[in-house]
């Protein structure tokens, strides 16, 4: 192993003595292709950041990719085919509002947590019209979870996955399913809501 480190070495001085190498590039690839005496090669130095990520406080780079205007995006409410029964909440307070009168006036409902970015909240999506379609009688609010301002109320309601469902019948809570799970959230709402 010493004598091949030993003639790279060698073959690079030739090179650099002729001119066919920069003095820098002899540097840089002998520290990375020289072996030490152990035979273990050392990572490179790492320079450390010129700021912590925690000092940013305004916009960066990466926010300004994800939310200017001129580039496309979807907006979350734009499903042109929403059953009339199906509430979109954005807000905090619309979202109390709607747990108030499930509880309170004990109306069945359904709330759906969901986010933009869940595959298998799109894969659930379409199934769930078509049963909130089948079951008039019941308000299903759908609450993107990527909302700003609902992070305190959701911490409150344990919503920590997508998508979650909640379930309620008689003023309380009936049931949850938390996944696409679509035969489950189809037997739940047929065993709460048929009439």
């Amino acid at each position: 192993m010493a004598t091949y480190a030993a003639i790279r070495s060698s073959v690079f001085r030739s090179l650099l003595r002729q001119g066919r190498l920069p003095p820098l590039s002899l540097r840089a690839v002998s520290s990375t292709l020289l072996l030490p005496p152990n035979g273990v090669p050392s990572p490179p130095p790492v320079a450390p950041p010129s700021a912590p990520f925690t000092s940013f406080t305004g916009p960066t780079a990466f926010s300004f990719l994800f939310s200017h205007p001129s580039l496309p995006s979807r907006n979350f409410s734009s499903d042109s085919d929403v059953p009339s029964n199906v509430v979109l909440l954005g807000s905090e307070e619309e979202l109390n509002n709607a747990f108030r009168k499930a509880e309170d006036e004990s109306l069945p409902a359904i709330f759906y947590f969901t986010a933009e970015w869940c595959g298998p909240c799109r894969f659930l999506w379409p199934n769930l019209k078509n049963l909130t379609k089948d079951l008039p009688h019941i308000t299903t609010y759908k609450i993107d979870i990527d909302q700003e301002g609902l992070g305190r109320a959701l911490g409150k309601l344990n919503i920590f996955s997508v998508p979650t469902l909640y379930f309620f019948s008689e003023g309380k809570k009936a049931d949850e399913v938390v996944g696409a799970d679509i035969e489950r959230i189809k037997n739940i709402s047929h065993k709460l809501y048929s009439k």
